[in-house]
């Protein structure tokens, strides 16, 4: 089999893990039984090695569709022919009964006759484990030499083993359908699904939850179908369990075909994080806020001098070692695979003023941040307020060495403003007035520091006349007037550089000062959402309304996007992507407000 496009691929989830399902119907990847435990189906990393659960026409031929029942997470994969019509339904269940942490999939002929081809393939521990095989009455039950997560396979029609795997073809007439069900066992704990109806159960609950949850989405504006799909795909990425948010599905897919710019986005970053709850909570999705906020001050109780590194592990570990998986061939030969993540123990000092942006926001509309909480955070303000002038990685976390970096000096800002606010707002106990001549002290040394008169734009770092997108949140946080001259004149530069169509790279990675790795990368779908906002501050809205459809056709079949894109509008990087999903928000309600507005004007 060859690989196939990152953006041929849907999404299922249960709020604990994901799995990638093709148009194809091929499970190629899913780590289990959480968002970053080893995969048990990876062959989107390594066709021949990696691991995939495939249902599909037995006869090559027919045409693929894919498509959410609409307002939910479950997948409808079809398969149309001159033979016959079929479909796989996809979910992992969720809501109010109890539920096993399984896949269901369900499958059923259109209209038939139609043979299907199944193959069940596990691979543990990232394809590093071998296993064994039982059959019993009529289950396969796959158990890993080297861990105690076994999976059982129940089938509703027979299915062999042949080396290790669940095979088995089998024809289904019009209207007739068979169930799959790939479930973790536990021992001594039984589970419902081996109940007749219970796809179908599960199938009405799962639906139910999602229709429910999208249902407290307050927006009402243009481009509703994007915003509900960006909504649900970033509420797929939180963990309900520990309030966690995962930066994306995967790891290892390459910033670029066959480069090295390959990590793992499984871990919940301070920043990627907050940003999503940000977005959530724009949205009206609360109980996510909450259980992020509950993460957070997780996050601090566990610190031992008080402050927070900028990634962890769902769970909130802190060691994220990295290595590389050698035996994997890599996405399209794109090596190494990473998993974990070498940045995890960077400076990078922005963190706190997404984190501060997320507080208020919740503060303000949630509800009222708490003493105990206000008493960490106050020492992270203090921390930035000593610390802000310090070179760190920045928010793309170069491996190029430290810089004194425009983002951080932005964020920082932030941090102390936000902070100003919320102390403010609820008369918290503070030193404001230190507070307001420290944040007043990086807003003067961003505009002498960063401004460069030669570029006639604000630049990456001190020490380069590099553009960088980053620079774009300036406006959207309130740091620069959107139709300031000095930042009408950036956006400008930052169009003419590294704009193309409405593809917006971070940087360029050819001209910029070393980031300590080789090769380039697609552009950076958030940065494109983020230009468009600014273009739609600045008063260009038909412009940016023009632009923001342009990046809704960069959207795959089912509304997703991944973290980059080329110009040929394939999907590049981790997939999919909080980031970009969270910027699609951001946009969508900044321009649909400021259409409203000029409309009515």
């Amino acid at each position: 089999m060859a690989y196939k496009p990152i953006e041929d691929y849907g999404m299922i989830g249960d709020l604990r893990t994901i799995a990638l399902v093709g148009t194809d119907g091929s499970i190629d990847f899913m780590c289990f039984p959480h968002f970053d435990s080893p995969t048990v189906f990876a062959a989107l990393l390594d066709d021949e090695k990696g691991g995939r659960f495939q249902i599909s026409p037995a006869r090559d031929g027919a045409r693929l569709k894919q498509l959410y029942l609409p307002d939910t997470n479950v997948l409808v994969t079809r398969f149309l022919s001159d033979k016959g019509v079929g479909e796989v339904t996809d979910f992992m269940p969720v809501g109010q009964v109890r539920h096993s942490h399984a896949i269901v999939r369900q499958v059923k002929a259109i209209k038939g006759p139609m043979r299907f081809r199944l193959q069940c393939a596990p691979r543990f521990d990232y394809a590093r484990d071998t296993h064994k095989v039982e059959q019993r009455d009529g289950d396969v039950v796959f158990r890993p030499s080297g861990g105690d997560v076994a999976l059982r396979l129940r089938s509703s029609i027979p299915v062999t083993v042949h080396d290790g795997d669940a095979v088995a073809e089998f024809s289904l007439d019009s209207d007739q359908s068979a169930v799959f069900i790939l479930e973790t066992i536990r021992p001594g704990v039984d589970t419902p699904t081996g109940d007749p109806d219970y796809a179908e159960r599960a199938l009405q609950h799962t639906v139910r939850y999602w229709r429910e949850s999208l249902a407290r989405c307050t927006y009402r504006g243009r481009w509703r179908e994007m915003v509900n799909r960006s909504a649900l795909t970033m509420k797929m990425l939180c963990s309900k369990s520990t309030g966690g948010i995962a930066a994306a599905a995967t790891f290892g897919l390459p910033e670029m075909i066959g480069g090295e710019r390959n990590w793992d986005y499984r871990f919940t970053w301070i920043r990627d994080g907050s940003l999503t709850a940000v977005a959530l909570i724009q949205l009206g999705f609360h109980d996510e806020a909450r259980r992020f906020a509950r993460w957070i001050e997780d996050r601090y109780a566990d610190s031992p001098d008080g402050h927070l590194q900028i990634m962890y592990g769902i769970d909130g570990r802190r060691e994220l070692t990295e290595q590389s998986l050698d035996h994997l061939a890599g996405y399209r030969g794109s090596k190494p695979v990473r998993i974990g993540n070498g940045a995890y123990d960077q400076l990078q000092l922005d963190i706190y003023g997404e984190l501060m942006l997320f507080v208020d926001r919740f503060d303000e509309q949630v509800e009222p941040v708490t003493y105990d909480l206000w008493q960490k955070l106050r020492t992270s303000i203090e921390w930035i307020s000593a610390n802000w002038r310090r070179k760190d990685e920045g928010i793309w976390e170069v491996r190029g060495g430290q810089q004194e970096f425009l983002y951080s000096r932005v964020t920082s800002w932030l941090a102390l403003d936000r902070a100003l606010k919320i102390a403010h707002r609820r008369s918290l106990p503070a030193p404001t007035a230190a507070w307001q001549s420290t944040r007043d002290e990086i807003h003067g040394e961003i505009y002498e520091s960063f401004w460069n008169d030669s570029r006639q734009a604000f630049i990456q770092h001190k020490q380069t006349t590099t553009l960088d997108s980053s620079a774009l949140l300036m406006p959207l946080v309130g740091l620069i007037p959107p139709r300031d001259p000095r930042w009408l004149k950036t956006l400008e530069a930052i169009e003419n550089e590294l704009v193309e169509d409405a593809l917006v790279y971070r940087y360029r990675a050819d001209t910029a000062a070393s980031d300590g790795l080789s090769g380039t990368e697609g552009t950076f779908c958030m940065c494109s959402f983020w230009f468009i906002e600014c273009m739609a501050r600045s008063g260009q809205h038909q412009k940016a309304r023009l632009l923001f459809e342009k990046m809704h056709s960069y959207a795959n079949h089912v509304g997703l996007y991944a973290e980059e894109l080329d110009l040929q509008a394939r999907y590049l990087g981790n997939f999919a992507q909080a980031f970009t999903h969270l910027g699609l928000v951001g946009a969508a309600m900044y321009l649909d407000e400021a259409l409203n507005a000029a409309a009515e004007a």
